[in-house]
């Protein structure tokens, strides 16, 4: 086989008959080369856009519960405010009830007083009239 002239200089024809620095073979894998780049570099701008579309979502949903968290919070210290009001309300109807009670036992004691001497004044006016 007669070695060609021109690929021993390092020129080659392609599919086109045009006249080419690189060897087919080489020019082939270059174009397949370059297109597997091109289709690796879309898929690593989607791979990025997707994370880029999870991210956000991911910091959508931590605000959301955060948010949820500071509600829970407030309304925990709410309901402890809540608890603590009626423990003082509960206190000062306790006192209340105390000092309604030593009220009563006072107007008892007085109504016996009170008792014992309109019987004695009862018991004065018959003797008084029996007297007459």
């Amino acid at each position: 086989m007669a070695k060609d002239p021109l690929a021993e200089a390092g020129f080659y024809f392609d599919e086109l008959n045009k006249l080419r620095v690189l060897e087919p073979e080489v020019s082939q894998k270059t174009s397949e080369l370059k297109e597997e780049c091109k289709e690796f570099v879309d898929k690593i701008g989607q791979f990025q856009k997707t994370v880029g579309g999870l991210i956000e979502m991911v910091d959508e949903l931590a605000k959301e519960a955060e948010t949820e968290k500071m509600k829970a919070i407030g309304a925990r210290n709410l309901l402890k405010s809540v608890a603590k009001q009626r423990e003082a309300q509960q206190q000062q109807l306790q006192a209340l009830i105390a000092e309604k009670k030593m009220q009563l036992e006072r107007y008892r004691i007085e109504y016996e007083a009170l008792s014992k001497v309109e019987s004695e004044q009862n018991e004065f006016i018959d003797q008084f009239i029996l007297q007459k």
